[in-house]
């Protein structure tokens, strides 16, 4: 088996995780017992990439009677989704758990899918670009020259310059778009490496929308992991400390790292949350009201679906500014390249 393959096999997708999440959830709620729940989704996927991890998790609950025993020693499963389960188990509140996990994990689904889409349909565009605009260079401009060529005729200076200002204008946008393309793809590469934190913090530092997108979707996913560890009733130290470590953005664990300092300092956690300014003022006080009112489970859920929807209209609204942009740039190019040669041509058939 390649190094490849072996290393597809330990990842599951957040979808996988929602997925099976709802499946062991509806097991619970009704007459099947888990241990023949198991069994059948075991069996039920026998050809995907991931048909294994799913015997394994089976096997394992079937020699130890515990979920969270069958997973941990597993590392295709994330860290985070074991130590709910267990938490789950000993709580006796594994149906709730395994609810909470199935809405987090498509969550994470739906803004990993959102931003995939963001970054598609530019290079998409980008692309359709530097083909249009390498025909028009490579094929029709020497064609255009051809035709005159052959007429017989000369070029006078001026339309000589307007064909060279034509051919600059389109290699400058042709190279400039590969690059950009290039440095895309670079990027998204390098976030796969152990360069990932200081790629985000250079395109943060690049790009002000990203910078803000990233921490949208930062608040996000840490109001998505506190709400259900308050659900779960694990002691806000241990929530918090769990929270550092399940979070990919190493600016926001730091941020979660200061909450628990905050703590041991003798800070109310509302104070701490609020001082770390990892949500807006307004949502700072939506927690001080939570925390007062002991609901800080329901506020940090809630908080969780506003920056998902947040850092969704981010995107949208991103994708709506490069969309156009891109075709505006298209228009420019091409209508520069044709006029370059449709001006000179036209001048001289006027002249004949």
């Amino acid at each position: 088996m390649s190094k490849d393959k072996t290393k597809r096999e330990k990842e599951l997708s957040a979808a996988e995780l929602s997925t099976f999440c709802g499946q062991v959830a509806l097991i619970l709620e009704g007459s099947l017992s888990l241990y023949d729940g198991m069994e059948i989704l075991a069996g039920a996927d026998t050809t995907s990439d991931n048909a294994g991890v799913y015997q394994a998790a089976n096997r394992g609950y079937a020699e130890t009677g515990s979920l969270y025993e069958a997973l941990k020693n597993d590392s295709r499963w994330p860290r985070y989704l074991v130590e709910m389960v267990g938490i789950g188990e000993r709580s006796g509140e594994l149906e709730n758990v395994m609810r909470g996990l199935e809405a987090y994990y498509a969550r994470e689904d739906r803004i990993r899918n959102s931003l995939i889409n963001a970054v598609t349909y530019p290079l998409v565009l980008g692309g359709m670009l530097v083909v249009i605009v390498w025909i028009l260079l490579w094929k029709v401009l020497p064609v255009f020259r051809r035709v005159l060529e052959s007429m017989g005729v000369g070029i006078n200076e001026s339309g000589v310059l307007l064909m060279r200002v034509g051919t600059i204008v389109g290699w400058a946008v042709l190279i400039l778009v590969v690059v950009l393309a290039v440095s895309v793809l670079a990027v998204i590469l390098l976030l796969r490496t152990g360069y990932k934190d200081k790629v985000l913090a250079a395109v943060r530092k690049l790009f002000p929308a990203a910078d803000q997108l990233n921490r949208g979707l930062s608040a996000s996913r840490v109001a998505g992991v506190l709400s259900m560890m308050f659900h779960g009733g694990i002691p806000t130290d241990d929530a918090l400390e769990m929270t550092a470590g399940v979070l990919d953005d190493q600016e926001a664990s730091e941020k979660v790292q200061k909450i628990r300092a905050g703590l041991d300092e003798g800070k109310t956690f509302a104070n701490a949350v609020c001082e770390t300014k990892l949500f807006s003022e307004l949502h700072n006080r939506m927690i001080q009201m939570g925390s007062a009112a002991g609901r800080e489970e329901r506020v940090f859920g809630k908080l969780a679906e506003l920056y998902e929807k947040q850092v969704e209209d981010d995107i949208i609204r991103l994708v709506s500014i490069i969309e156009p942009s891109l075709v505006a740039l298209l228009s420019v190019v091409i209508g520069a390249v044709l006029l370059s040669v449709m001006l000179p041509m036209a001048g001289i058939l006027s002249s004949l």
